[in-house]
């Protein structure tokens, strides 16, 4: 059975900095592209990835808006991914969902990932 499991969100001020971490088993973690998405309050989950890598050829994306704060980093050693969260922003606050694709998809849209985590929030506060 494949487990995503996320952790580390909390409540931050904003210009703080939270590290997300995303523990995958039951899956061959460097054939996977693992993804973190948000759903902020009253919106629906963004539909590709704010940030996502590929265990394969470790190349990454990030979305415009969190380019310079947030760092996507894989270890194969531990099947985890980590995502550190810096300058946060109040329009940050949402729940962080993690997910992994077989695939490397451009954009990293959220249909190519088959495995979901239940998510964590994030709380920034002003």
């Amino acid at each position: 059975e494949v487990q995503v499991v996320e952790s580390g969100g909390g409540l931050v001020q904003a210009g703080g900095s939270l590290r997300l971490s995303c523990a995958t088993s039951g899956l061959t973690f460097e054939d996977y592209t693992i993804g973190w998405f948000r759903q902020a309050p009253g919106k629906e989950r963004e539909r590709e990835a704010i940030s996502c890598i590929s265990n394969v050829d470790r190349r990454t994306l990030y979305q415009e808006y969190v380019k310079g704060r947030f760092t996507i980093a894989s270890d194969n050693t531990k099947n985890n991914v980590v995502l550190q969260m810096d300058n946060l922003m109040t329009e940050d606050k949402a729940v962080y969902y993690c997910a992994a694709a077989s695939v490397w998809g451009k954009r990293c849209p959220g249909d190519h990932f088959g495995y979901w985590g239940h998510g964590t929030q994030v709380i920034v506060s002003s």
